[in-house]
């Protein structure tokens, strides 16, 4: 399968399964577990693992556009798939050969499916989650505020922080255990979320957790997801970009109903912006060329264009769009989500920043 092929057959898929079903997948839980196994019947679901693997070793230029075609057509599975993504690329480049022989070749397809809960080790501050080296592993105990996809995946990748400030990253068990020696896993139920709740988000509390030596993926030294927060600040644009691009959609569907002329020019007009932003990024991304301020102020204006799309998306369909079930809603909740996914102090005061722009003077 070519990679051209491959981002072909996801927007065939998207369109013609996930697109009918998008409110059905952001409410419930079995319509986003069978839309999740769509792309695993399609083996989509390991695009940044390389082909050696069983994975389709994507650019990140392709997975950009992959991950941006997803969210235009469902933000909770585009969220959703991208935890399990996330977790392969981690494994693929870890250092445990034994479990990328395991799982590396089943994660294309779902048939083993893995999350990811480390996003903590962003926070400044005293760890919430600890590792202490003991023999033939690591204790754990502490706990995880975020962890996206219980009930869907297996198993899930924890990050913990051990005395040197280094992070431990592991592969565990999604599920409530009581190990032999008495550690404990504790997950909460489901949290009630404003957005994406059919994601089955929870926390989990850790007690004396022993993680064997042979489930570590790897150690990062202190301070390497910070680096990689700023390497890879325009990764998560594609969410809001395809937020952007579904708002736009709706829009555009009002026009066709109403034949408002000005629906059509506040469609046009937003429509340029985002291809304006978007072409932005995509050279970036190719080029590299920009510095770390630049690529920031790109990332606050897809996450701005998301939210004024989502509300155009709303104001065209008038007071219909309060409706529980109607796009608009759900797109306008989705923009919410994708503005704080994988958010820094930086991202935070960048888009606030945005916000901010003075109103302009009429003359």
């Amino acid at each position: 399968m070519t990679d051209g092929y491959c981002l072909h057959l996801a927007e065939s898929y998207l369109q013609e399964s996930v697109a009918p079903h998008a409110g059905d997948i952001d409410a419930g839980f079995d319509a986003l577990q069978l839309a999740l196994q769509g792309l695993g019947d399609r083996a989509l679901l390991a695009l940044k693992v390389p082909k050696q693997w069983q994975g389709k070793g994507l650019s990140p230029l392709e997975f950009h556009h992959f991950q941006e075609t997803v969210a235009s057509y469902s933000g909770a599975l585009a969220f959703l798939q991208t935890q399990h993504q996330t977790a392969g690329a981690l494994l693929a480049n870890g250092t445990n050969e034994a479990l990328k022989h395991a799982y590396l070749p089943l994660m294309g397809t779902g048939e083993v499916l893995v999350g990811v809960g480390f996003s903590h080790l962003r926070r400044q501050g005293k760890p919430t989650l600890t590792a202490l080296e003991v023999d033939s592993g690591y204790e754990l105990t502490g706990n995880v505020p975020w962890i996206t996809g219980f009930g869907f995946f297996h198993h899930f990748i924890i990050g913990a922080t051990l005395p040197t400030g280094e992070a431990v990253y592991g592969l565990m068990p999604l599920e409530n255990l009581v190990q032999p020696a008495g550690g404990t896993l504790q997950f909460s139920p489901p949290m009630q979320l404003a957005a994406m709740e059919s994601t089955n988000t929870v926390s989990a509390r850790l007690e004396g957790w022993f993680l064997e030596k042979d489930r570590l993926i790897t150690i990062e030294p202190r301070d390497r997801i910070r680096e990689k927060d700023r390497k890879n600040v325009l990764n998560a644009s594609s969410f809001a970009l395809g937020c952007a691009k579904a708002g736009l959609t709706i829009l555009q569907t009002a026009y066709h109903k109403k034949q408002f002329p000005f629906l059509l020019e506040a469609h046009n007009a937003l429509e340029q912006e985002l291809e304006n932003c978007r072409r932005a990024i995509l050279e970036n991304l190719q080029t590299q060329t920009l510095n770390f301020e630049q690529r920031l102020s790109l990332r606050a204006e897809a996450i701005h264009l998301a939210q004024r799309c989502a509300q155009a998306a709303v104001t065209a369909s008038s007071g219909a769009a309060n409706g529980k079930s109607h796009p608009a809603q759900r797109v306008y909740q989705e923009a919410l989500m994708f503005a704080v996914v994988a958010q820094t102090p930086a991202v935070m005061e960048a888009t606030l920043a945005r916000l901010l722009s003075p109103f302009p003077q009429r003359v």
